[in-house]
């Protein structure tokens, strides 16, 4: 094999590496809670006449897995089964049947009904990732232990089941934090991410949608005591038309930045810049803006500054050779940074990528001055990414990237913030940069 294709294969390797890392604690967890779930549900079996109870649940929760949507973010959701799977866990009685379920039901029935679920997904080759489903059935047993033990040994009243609203949203809310916790541990690791931030964008991400699922879930519990079964279409169809307007919602973000990425191919288009420029410092600093800490929101202004960063180079008279603002005069850097930001504004609604790329030109700090405490994070993370790839461009030479990092640390005196080119060292060296 020749050394550059075991060098390109090294960062998938290292990627695979991390994804295993990162998942597969919480992936063993769940599965060997599965598979002794099934082995004592396939030993003792359901109560007797609970069978059909859960065929239904089992049913549900397939059937949202089925139906899961796509969220900004890297994120999958999958809000009918997992409300499925929270109703189950904390199911009372269902009309004059007083259900006796303990926890290890719950966990086979909410694990066979992702798994069945999954499958036309895996058939379609776009199956969902092993950390999804193991979160679904670790936050289903965390659920099912707080609150099955209470209710077999008469802690909540069958006659009162309203009365016991309030316990079971405290369970419920818990469920969603445990939830959240887990997602970021995962992301935190698969993202090199602090864990502080990925939990708190977890919290923020899926607050709208958690709380509907939790609802939900809480809600089908407590009316399947009067209502039965049909507790279960009739509490599924509003969360079912949230889950369509998220769809809507994630659907728009997608075609919003695939806009943006068109309009950012104009200055390759033109041969202002190099092929794969501008997608290599997006996805840079992307990577280095992860492992700073930046928030989601943060992090979409980031990508979306750093994807339209050279814009402002079509209001030059005469390209610069290669497109390498990093050896254009310090006029020319900040009027391609003006130009930028006014194509930008133009828009009405990305000031702040604006005001990102205006300043991606300015200097860390100026001589005789303090650091420059209002230039954004961004700005300098995409001054430090464009410069880098403008040394390096598309090679893989070691040596190449080596001299790139020393002349960025060079200047880090003035023109790069120190913290930003370090990241920079650390995501490069992992064989980040696409």
């Amino acid at each position: 094999m020749s050394p550059q294709r075991a060098g390109a294969r090294a960062p998938q390797r290292q990627r695979f590496i991390d994804e295993v890392r990162g998942t597969g604690l919480i992936v063993v967890a769940a599965l060997l809670l599965l598979v002794f779930a099934v082995v004592q549900t396939a030993l003792y079996g359901f109560p007797e006449g609970q069978v059909g109870i859960a065929i239904a649940f089992c049913g549900l929760i397939a059937i949202g897995e089925m139906v899961r949507i796509s969220l900004p973010g890297d994120r999958e959701a999958a809000p009918l089964g997992a409300a499925g799977a929270l109703a189950y866990a904390l199911l009372g009685p269902v009309g004059e049947v007083n259900t006796s379920h303990d926890l290890w039901q719950v966990i086979t029935v909410a694990g066979v009904g992702t798994f069945i679920g999954a499958l036309p997904h895996v058939a379609a080759g776009r199956a969902p990732r092993s950390d999804q489903i193991a979160r679904r059935i670790l936050v289903t047993a965390f659920a099912a232990a707080m609150f099955r033990p209470l209710y077999v040994l008469g802690g909540f009243a069958d006659d009162s089941r309203w009365d016991d609203a309030v316990e079971l949203v405290l369970i419920a809310a818990l469920a969603v934090l445990v939830d959240a916790v887990l997602a970021a541990l995962v992301r935190a690791d698969r993202e090199r991410a602090p864990f502080t931030r990925a939990l708190a964008d977890e919290i923020r991400a899926g607050l709208g949608l958690s709380s509907a699922v939790a609802a939900t879930g809480v809600l089908i519990a407590l009316a399947a005591s009067t209502m039965g079964l049909w507790a279960i279409p009739v509490f599924c169809l509003p969360l079912l038309l949230v889950q369509f307007s998220f769809r809507r919602y994630a659907a728009i973000r997608e075609t919003y930045l695939q806009t943006i990425r068109s309009l950012s191919r104009v200055t390759e288009v033109g041969g202002y810049t190099e092929t794969g420029h501008v997608g290599r410092v997006a996805n840079l600093s992307r990577s280095v803006g992860l492992e700073l800490g930046l928030s989601d929101s943060d992090l979409r202004d980031l990508e979306y500054a750093a994807l339209m960063h050279d814009l402002g180079q079509l209001s030059l008279l005469e390209p610069i050779p290669g497109g390498a603002t990093v050896f254009a005069n310090v006029a020319d850097q900040h009027r391609i940074a003006d130009g930028g930001a006014e194509v930008i504004r133009q828009t009405g609604v990305l000031d702040q990528v604006a005001t990102i790329v205006e300043r991606q030109a300015d200097p860390y700090r100026r001589p005789h001055e303090q650091v420059d405490r209002s230039l954004p994070m961004a700005s300098r993370i995409i001054k430090a990414a464009n410069a880098y790839d403008d040394l390096v461009g598309g090679s893989l030479e070691s040596d190449r990237r080596l001299e790139a990092l020393e002349r960025l640390r060079l200047g880090m005196a003035y023109d790069f913030d120190p913290r930003v080119v370090e990241t920079l060292a650390r995501v490069v060296g992992r064989g980040a940069r696409v």
